[in-house]
């Protein structure tokens, strides 16, 4: 095992993005893979409401990643690196990126889409100058991505984590945010074995008041009562977010925010998504709810969606109806 792999491996470090897939094996496969070319993708285009932990890199620690996306150049003997920014944060980091940057061979890319592009085979069809939509996988990127070339991508944090890896200095912490109802909007680094409750407690986040909380995003997360707090987020798996809504929070005006948010952000490209979300909203604004259509539909998106955004739509939904309250 050379000494890159081992690194990680030792640190046991995860994805920080959705896949949860460890990232000493992620890099392997790349290392491994055959090709003319590799390439290396850092991915900041992070779009889910309430998960704003790539902001604070950019802001606080973009030195550590960038070390560690030069470093993942220098293994692969990548032919170049490309951030592939949020585009406000494109406009806000860019001038300190560049200054960070020099002459390595990292390139800054505004993204083009909304969430769907923060999907790494949707992120690479952007690149190439593409419709911002999902690819087919299998192949995965790192033996067919770029250009049809083994490719890397790792998001921003996993690049930050690296670099601490690197520098000596990782601790086994993940970046959380948390957000919502009585809880100040911020991102706090913390032992990644804690659990929920110790995150609200520690930090000084635990409610006043009765409440369930949605984890791994604000959108796409799993959605749990105030008794269920003794998982880590690394049994719940999805992103670093801890979002606190009041118990008295309406069933019905939450799930409408849900559904607005993936119809709008659903690229189009399979009828499930396309049409399911479409009818979801259809079926919220009538006179008579249609529950039992509404879970029917949801159903159909978790089963054929092409791609994870369909899939994840019903995860809130079906989670606040099974931790919070039964679906009427």
């Amino acid at each position: 095992m050379d000494k890159t792999i081992e690194k990680l491996t030792r640190a046991d470090l995860i994805g920080r993005g959705c896949g949860n897939f460890p990232t000493a094996s992620k890099w392997q496969m790349v290392k491994e893979a055959k090709g003319a070319k590799k390439y290396v993708v850092c991915n900041v285009s992070e779009g889910e409401p309430g998960v704003f932990k790539d902001g604070w890199v950019l802001q606080n620690h973009p030195d550590i990643a960038i070390e560690g996306i030069k470093h993942a150049i220098k293994y692969l003997g990548a032919k170049k690196a490309v951030v592939y920014l949020r585009q406000d944060y494109y406009q806000k980091y860019q001038s300190k990126l560049r200054k960070l940057i020099g002459k390595n061979k990292i390139e800054l890319f505004k993204e083009a889409g909304g969430y769907i592009g923060g999907e790494e085979t949707a992120l690479l069809e952007s690149l190439e100058g593409r419709r911002v939509e999902p690819r087919l996988k299998p192949p995965y990127p790192p033996q067919v991505g770029l250009y049809g070339q083994p490719t890397l991508v790792n998001n921003l944090e996993t690049f930050y984590e690296i670099g601490l890896i690197l520098r000596g200095k990782y601790e086994k912490k993940r970046l959380i945010c948390f957000s919502g109802q009585g809880v100040k909007s911020q991102v706090h680094e913390l032992p990644e074995n804690w659990t929920i409750e110790k995150m609200l407690k520690e930090t000084g986040n635990w409610p006043k008041f009765s409440f369930f909380v949605q984890v791994g995003g604000g959108a796409a997360g799993t959605v749990l009562n105030s008794k269920q707090l003794q998982q880590t987020l690394k049994d719940i798996h999805g992103l670093g977010s801890i979002v606190v809504y009041h118990a008295s929070e309406g069933p019905k005006k939450l799930i409408l925010n849900w559904v607005r948010f993936f119809k709008a952000e659903s690229c189009g490209k399979c009828v499930p998504c396309r049409e399911g979300t479409y009818r979801l909203l259809e079926i919220l604004n009538s006179k008579k709810t249609d529950w039992q259509l509404f879970e029917d539909i949801l159903f159909a998106l978790e089963n054929s969606s092409f791609c994870g955004l369909g899939m994840s739509v019903p995860r809130p939904i079906l989670t606040y109806w099974k931790n919070v309250k039964k679906r009427s």
